[in-house]
């Protein structure tokens, strides 16, 4: 994947569980795991406000762009 999730280092650097930030968000601990594995498709725009919000970060600071092009492979 070309973008990947910096979820985890941030989650660290703020001392907050995965638990806990499910719980603030509203969603299940198995969809945020997807999210940290990096394994997510896609993402809604109001999950990631709530994340930036509750972590107090940038979305930056928790998705990046590798440089590289990836393919849509759902044709």
């Amino acid at each position: 994947m070309a973008i990947r999730v910096h979820l985890e280092e941030v989650l660290k650097a703020r001392g907050m569980t995965s638990k806990e930030l499910c719980g603030k968000i509203g969603i299940t601990e198995a969809n945020l795991s997807i999210l940290r594995s990096g394994k997510a498709k896609g993402i809604r725009f109001g999950t990631i406000n709530k994340i930036c919000w509750h972590l107090q970060c940038d979305v930056g600071d928790i998705l990046k762009f590798d440089g590289a092009l990836e393919e849509d492979d759902e044709e």
